[in-house]
């Protein structure tokens, strides 16, 4: 779907501002009615809050919804355990993921409990993840909980 690449290069772009800040590369946003209603990347280095994860930034910045139900979340990188489980807890119905060969996140467990799950595979958000991960391994092993 041409929303779904539009909507991705918001997220990427948020990622490559992530990264050029010396965070890791991770961006989110919202979608609502085909409009952004909230956008975020990952920030626990920035702030050093262990749970600023992109999709978290993104929810935060959305800020209090009355529904989810109606949204979609787009994500440069699989999403994480803690993630996917705000994803299923306020009931997002569809996901759509830039990569997930760099960290094969929870796709399964997001389709069990009946989210739309759509992988894009782009290959810049794979770049940018493995750029990372080379030149900043210890960064990454500690957002992941491998450090």
């Amino acid at each position: 779907m041409a929303d779904d690449a539009d909507f991705m290069e918001r997220a990427y772009a948020l990622a490559r501002d992530s990264f050029e800040e010396g965070g890791l590369p991770i961006g989110a946003v919202l979608v609502r009615d085909g409009r952004v209603i909230g956008a975020g990347h990952n920030e626990r280095i920035q702030k050093g809050d262990p749970i600023a994860h992109g999709e978290m930034a993104c929810l935060r910045d959305a800020g209090r919804q009355r529904s989810y139900r109606d949204t979609t979340l787009y994500t440069t990188l699989s999403p994480c355990m803690m993630c996917a489980g705000t994803i299923v807890q306020f009931g997002i119905p569809r996901v759509v993921i830039g990569e997930n060969r760099t960290f094969g996140g929870n796709e399964d467990f997001l389709r069990a409990r009946g989210v739309e799950v759509t992988l894009l595979d782009d290959p810049r958000c794979k770049a940018l993840m493995k750029r990372v991960i080379e030149e900043r391994p210890q960064d990454w092993f500690e957002d992941i909980g491998a450090a």
